[in-house]
């Protein structure tokens, strides 16, 4: 039997001014393949050691020359290919705002004959497969109650570190190993693809490790913050943590906070009271993460008393 085959891919969306003054309208991007002659969402296979989030970006920004975040995790579909093999496809919803739709150097070519912004209503009949149809369902639900327009919180351990030893007396004081800072290489495309646009850190040296690469490749600064450190935890006082997370969730924009182990369930409890959540044994699969793995929260930009809208886990493979 032939090898499962895995690709992402994305259903980008804009809100364009209507004709008559009145409500924005939102549009749809469809795909017109050239050789396979049907319409789509923009998706492709990963590469050989790609992410599903880093292949999506990519795939989106080849087939369409736009270069998108991703917002809500819309599921996967899976179908039977020829080769007897089947291919699993994630999807995130993504947002196209003026400045990227400006920036697009699309042109026809042997894959994409066309793109075409469809109406969000129109897009079901428009599309060749029902699997495509069944996702899009999903969108729509987010649509029908006014959650599209989302923001995320990562939550990330730290890469491997060094153990506990003479050489380093203090445990903050402890640097990720070579492969964790291979892990740390490795997280960059991941977390990238959701655009984060703040990153915090403990002021542990290997939480600032992990998330400095990061940091290189977006051009933005790293937060060090004693309230997401493990002494700081250790001694009870969760205050300054709660003050943070309040702060990231109330600024609705994406933020990647990278801290340790037993410190993550805490700041995972205090995104639920900053966003009126219901807690339940989700937030445990979401916080028991493996070095360098990560969960990513999505709320909404637009209703923010409708809590945590999803969560992706993604413990690391090595």
């Amino acid at each position: 039997m032939s090898a499962a085959v895995y690709a992402a891919g994305t259903v980008c969306w804009r809100r364009v001014p209507a004709d008559d003054g009145g409500e924005d309208r939102l549009m749809v991007l469809l795909i017109h393949r050239t050789k396979q002659r049907d319409v789509s969402f923009p998706k492709g296979k990963l590469d050989p050691g790609e992410s599903m989030q880093a292949a999506a970006v990519r795939e989106t920004e080849e087939e369409t020359g736009l270069r998108v975040s991703l917002g809500m995790s819309l599921g996967t579909i899976s179908y039977d290919l020829r080769t007897g093999s089947t291919k699993t496809v994630q999807y995130w919803a993504a947002e196209v705002t003026p400045e990227i739709a400006l920036a697009s150097t699309f042109a026809p070519n042997g894959e994409v004959q066309a793109l075409e912004w469809v109406p969000w209503d129109e897009v079901p009949r428009r599309l060749s497969y029902p699997a495509d149809r069944d996702l899009f369902a999903v969108f729509t639900r987010l649509v029908d109650h006014d959650l599209l327009d989302t923001f995320s919180v990562t939550l990330l351990r730290h890469a491997k570190a060094a153990g506990r030893s003479p050489e380093y007396p203090e445990d903050r004081l402890r640097p990720l190993t070579s492969s964790g800072a291979e892990q740390a290489q490795t997280l960059v495309p991941m977390l990238a693809a959701f655009a984060p646009k703040r990153l915090y850190a403990s002021t542990a040296t290997r939480c600032l490790s992990t998330v400095e690469p990061l940091a290189a490749h977006l051009d933005r600064r790293v937060r060090e913050k004693d309230a997401l450190s493990q002494d700081t935890w250790d001694t009870g006082d969760l205050e300054g943590m709660r003050k943070l997370i309040a702060k990231i969730v109330k600024r609705g924009r994406s933020a990647v906070v990278c801290s340790h182990r037993p410190v993550l369930p805490d700041i995972a409890r205090e995104i639920v009271l900053a966003t009126g959540s219901v807690p339940g044994a989700y937030l445990d699969e979401a916080t028991s993460l493996p070095p360098a793995g990560f969960s990513v929260f999505h709320l909404s930009r637009r209703r923010p008393g409708a809590g945590i809208l999803s969560v992706e886990t993604y413990p690391l493979k090595h």
